[in-house]
């Protein structure tokens, strides 16, 4: 591979899909944890209620806006349930509890007692859900090349959910950030911050929380059906190191941010790739084999995002007042 072709292939990272989806789940784990102070630890929870909703509805024939309203409902029933009984934890608790719903949510979905509905482990194909999304696209049928990159116009990973799933991360960012500067933001920043203070003004804590913890939570259900469209809603492949990926993207991007995780999904992705494909041009097979370059690729990145925790802590565009409802 040429240096040209390892640089284009690592920039088309920056309009993946997978890119948006976890550009998507990170500002929904911002508003959890940069606006509110919620350590949610199973973001991926909501992401695969979101992709079930959407592929085993569509699989069934509903309409496509009815799908996505089913995703939206199933995050919200999933932020009650796991809102209402765990809110008032400690923030150590509520990661643990949080961690381990997500887990629960995976574990059932690929139950075998359950595979005429989800499909067990083995989880639904693209073919039963993507049909209406491909349908709709306005682009004419074929591939199109722009700057260095050619994909289809609307089959699987192409042209069509890249545009669908970027304008839904500028949307979505556009409202985090009149939330972030509205009042009903500024009480969240201020339960982050203090919330016997903000429930001593006859603020409801709880209620607020749930608010946040459904919105997040949405904007999670959303990225599940943009990291799936174009691969299978396959439950192991949004288990819990998913969350940690998240995790890694907004603390590199900066929580309590507007940008903080777009710019983090982003580099990551980018990043990620162009190591791993530097990695396979230099590095000859007898002496490294490509799953092990997959392994040291992520124990690069760890050990990167460590030093940006140790000597930047609030990441990239974060700013470091924001930290101090660590302290």
């Amino acid at each position: 591979m040429d240096f040209l072709t390892l640089i284009s292939d690592s920039l088309g990272q920056l309009i993946a899909p997978t890119t948006a989806a976890y550009a998507l789940a990170a500002i929904g784990l911002n508003i959890h944890f940069g606006m509110t102070g919620l350590f949610n630890m199973g973001q991926a929870g909501f992401m695969l209620l979101g992709a079930y909703g959407f592929g085993i509805t569509q699989s069934m024939g509903w309409n496509m806006f009815a799908s996505l309203c089913m995703s939206l409902l199933l995050a919200l029933v999933y932020a009650l349930l796991l809102g209402i009984p765990t809110l008032k934890l400690g923030p150590d608790y509520l990661a643990m509890v949080t961690l381990a719903a997500a887990e629960i949510v995976r574990i059932v979905a690929r139950s075998t007692s359950l595979t005429w509905l989800t499909g067990g482990s083995g989880g639904i194909s693209p073919q039963y859900f993507t049909e209406q999304f491909e349908d709709a696209s306005p682009l004419p049928e074929g591939r199109t090349q722009i700057l260095w990159w050619t994909y289809s116009n609307n089959v699987a990973d192409s042209w069509w959910i890249r545009i669908v799933g970027w304008t839904l991360v500028a949307i979505v960012a556009l409202l985090a950030w009149r939330w972030f500067k509205s009042p009903w933001g500024r009480v969240l920043k201020g339960i982050r911050e203090d919330e016997n203070a903000v429930r001593s003004l006859g603020k409801s804590v709880t209620r607020f929380k749930l608010q946040s913890l459904f919105l997040g939570g949405a904007c999670g259900a959303l990225s599940g059906i943009l990291f799936v469209l174009p691969r299978s809603v396959q439950p192991d492949s949004l288990g819990r190191q998913v969350t940690f990926y998240i995790w890694t993207i907004l603390l590199m991007g900066g929580a309590a941010t507007i940008l903080g995780p777009i710019l983090g999904s982003c580099l990551l992705w980018v990043s990620l790739t162009f190591i791993k494909e530097l990695m396979r041009t230099a590095i000859p097979d007898t002496l490294i084999s490509s799953s092990q370059i997959e392994s040291l690729g992520w124990v690069i990145m760890g050990v990167a995002l460590m030093c940006l925790v140790i000597f930047r802590p609030q990441g990239l565009l974060g700013d470091r007042r924001e930290l101090a409802f660590h302290d």
